[in-house]
């Protein structure tokens, strides 16, 4: 089937599809016209690298655990080195989760500190610029000065 109708069937863009074959996640033929040609199990592949992907996993995980996967939703089946790639990925997702936390404890205690602290009565004065005498000003640089001074006061 063609690149076209994959997407279709999947509703997943050419790009994604082409991007899934970038890493080795889905494969094509190349016919004479230069049209990629795919396998007729390639909807279930899509939908297998789609489900995986929203597991959280990486494109280079998903790579060496799709030989593993059986159906759409998919279903890993015991592979050699599933147990390992599965359990390291579950170690990443919990030092990640960890440092998140802390982030969100981190957060939580500027905004405590910032309760607690007293609230200016009124807003702070708005800074004036002084005023520039410019080249072609109606105003004499005398009158500038003037203006000036009085905006400091």
């Amino acid at each position: 089937m063609l690149i076209g109708e994959l997407a279709r069937r999947t509703s997943v863009s050419t790009r994604l599809l082409r991007y899934y074959e970038d890493q080795g996640l889905l494969t094509s033929v190349r016919l004479a016209n230069g049209y990629r040609d795919y396998a007729d199990d390639a909807p279930v592949i899509v939908a297998q690298i789609r489900g995986l992907l929203a597991a959280g996993l990486s494109t280079e995980v998903i790579r060496e655990l799709l030989p593993c996967a059986a159906g759409k939703q998919p279903r890993l089946t015991i592979c050699p080195d599933l147990v390992g790639i599965l359990g390291e990925t579950l170690q990443n997702i919990d030092a990640q989760m960890e440092v998140l936390s802390r982030n969100r404890q981190a957060l939580l205690r500027y905004l405590d500190a910032e309760e607690t602290l007293p609230q200016p009565a009124s807003p702070r004065p708005r800074r004036t610029m002084p005023v520039r005498w410019k080249r072609g000003s109606r105003l004499s640089p005398s009158q500038v000065a003037a203006a000036d001074m009085k905006a400091r006061s």
